[in-house]
């Protein structure tokens, strides 16, 4: 049985742009995973091991921060990850 999925962006659009979802990748290896951390409370910790294990396996990781948890993540950030890499990991904690 099929079921429709609704995703929302979280962006604050009046008018969100609908966008297809791409398909995930079946593996990893030869991609670069982004680990963007949303500057809350202990995600670091999270993503810092997530990158240790990334890495462990021969995957190329690249690290980005958001300066600040409210708000979106600066134009330059959002460029570099979107050019340099091929999926993103975002995690928050408390």
């Amino acid at each position: 049985m099929t079921t429709e999925q609704v995703l929302l962006d979280p962006t604050a659009e009046r008018e969100p742009v609908q966008r297809q979802r791409r398909p995930r990748p079946t593996s990893l290896s030869g991609l670069t995973v982004g680990v963007l951390d949303i500057s809350k409370p202990r995600g670091d910790v999270f993503l810092d091991r997530l990158a240790e294990r990334f890495t462990a396996e021969g995957i190329t990781v690249k690290r980005y921060r958001k300066p600040t948890v409210i708000r979106p993540a600066p134009l330059e950030v959002q460029q570099a990850v979107a050019s340099e890499c091929d999926i993103v990991v975002e995690g928050l904690a408390d």
